[in-house]
């Protein structure tokens, strides 16, 4: 895929962290505040543990992830993209492993929340988390596109499997190339300024 072939699309679902935002999640701190391996996906193993350990790792987690949303700071040529697909009448949706109000608290400090309908964020226990495709499937049935039309952009793995599962593009947003999973990738972008360049007018 092109990023000429990528706007054609008019269905567009962007994953948050390190993608509309700069990456400010440490997440090998993360993991060893709240005692989790690395390989295990922090959402899943915190769903497995008993009460009452469950409930003080959710309030940790919580914790941390109202840190990052309160420092947040956009991704270069993000807010102008995003604009930029309202402005041509395209329908945006956010699906991140975060919490719902976390969402709120970013999208505001980027000025986006008008930009977003509240029915197309789909954050943590809205639905199964990325790599599960439910989240996308949900999106679709609301917009009553087909897969075709739609475009998954995320910076992660997970972001690129649940788009995969759910057969829209895939667009890897990779400001950091040491990891790339090309088999899961339609393109690869390092800087959103490309398709700015490249919008009619």
């Amino acid at each position: 895929m092109t990023p000429e072939q990528l706007l054609q699309k008019r269905y567009w679902i962007f994953d948050l962290d390190g993608t509309l935002t700069l990456p400010l999640h440490d997440f090998a701190a993360m993991r060893a505040e709240l005692g989790i391996p690395a390989g295990v996906g922090i959402l899943e193993h915190i769903e497995l543990q008993p009460e009452p350990r469950r409930a003080e790792l959710n309030r940790i987690l919580d914790r941390i992830e109202l840190d990052v949303a309160r420092r947040s700071e956009p991704m270069p040529y993000a807010r102008e993209l995003v604009q930029t697909l309202v402005e041509q009448g395209c329908k945006l949706a956010i699906l991140t492993r975060n919490r719902r109000d976390c969402v709120d608290i970013v999208l505001q400090r980027l000025g986006l929340q008008r930009c977003f309908d509240p029915e197309a964020i789909i954050a943590s226990g809205c639905a199964p988390p990325k790599p599960s495709p439910d989240g996308i499937h949900r999106l679709l049935e609301g917009w009553q596109c087909r897969p075709s039309e739609a475009v998954m952009v995320g910076d992660f793995l997970y972001d690129l499997e649940a788009g995969r599962a759910a057969g829209v593009a895939t667009v890897h947003f990779a400001i950091d190339r040491q990891q790339r999973w090309p088999e899961m990738t339609d393109l690869l972008l390092e800087s959103f300024e490309p398709l700015l360049s490249r919008q009619p007018g």
